[in-house]
């Protein structure tokens, strides 16, 4: 290494190593104020809307996937899922022995259950084994009921495994159907599980990074980024927020 830069100053005048020397250390720190690149990110309006579906997997559903695999020994017995049963299926596999399927509406031809989560009175207690349910709650305002009756529908040490949005755009869609209503951090998904389930049964995760965050209000997909990028985690840029969480017992 000695010998190459021996060899570099013999023909590689002062004041043009001065500069590359100043231009490293000038690439190793944030631009200044004003000289920010945003490429083909410069935009009034997103890519793409709608989360990127039709493009590849969406960016949420990257890391709703991830946190399913993480607990799919939680997926046994008698499962509940939401709208349809494709994780049950998927991650459950020979596990389940019962799928269902719940939505408030009749037609839906997967539902095996028609019930609103605030007052299922027509759902028996302790049933479900576990309790799959992504991306619902920001649907639902009286969030505190839906929980309530999540707890009374699992049985004595069945696990729920839910997910929720933390930086997202509003899903029109179900905002123009039945209201998009909340968005969430660790901290008040902890908050709320704890009211109703015992803290020391409630584990939080958070997703996400400001990269992350930025591609998915733009639409992009999961394929559009490396796994890198995918996996790293940032506490302040809580794209995804999950909950694992167990009735107790006794």
């Amino acid at each position: 290494m000695g010998c190459i830069k021996e060899v570099v100053k013999s023909f590689v005048p002062a004041f043009v190593r001065s500069w590359i020397r100043k231009q490293h250390a000038r690439l190793k720190r944030p631009p200044p104020l004003g000289w920010r690149l945003f490429g083909s990110l410069r935009y009034i309006h997103p890519i793409r809307r709608g989360f990127g579906y039709g493009h590849g997997q969406c960016i949420d559903r990257y890391y709703i996937e991830d946190f399913l695999t993480q607990h799919t020994n939680s997926i046994h017995g008698r499962v509940l899922e939401i709208g349809d049963n494709a994780y049950t299926c998927r991650f459950g596999g020979e596990r389940v022995s019962k799928s269902d399927v719940l939505f408030t509406t009749e037609d839906n031809p997967q539902a095996t259950i028609i019930a609103d989560l605030t007052r299922a009175d027509n759902v028996p207690s302790d049933i479900f084994d576990c309790i799959i349910l992504t991306q619902t709650l920001q649907f639902i305002y009286d969030m505190r009921a839906a929980i309530r009756t999540l707890y009374r529908i699992l049985k004595p040490g069945g696990v729920l495994l839910a997910t929720f949005p933390g930086i997202s755009q509003i899903s029109r869609y179900d905002m123009e159907h039945w209201g998009d209503y909340w968005r969430f951090t660790s901290l008040s998904a902890s908050m709320l599980f704890t009211e109703v389930f015992p803290g020391r049964c409630v584990a939080v995760q958070t997703y996400g990074n400001v990269l992350t965050a930025i591609a998915f209000m733009h639409g992009l997909v999961s394929k559009e980024l490396n796994q890198r990028e995918l996996d790293y985690n940032d506490p302040d840029y809580e794209v995804l927020v999950t909950v694992r969480a167990v009735k107790s017992k006794n």
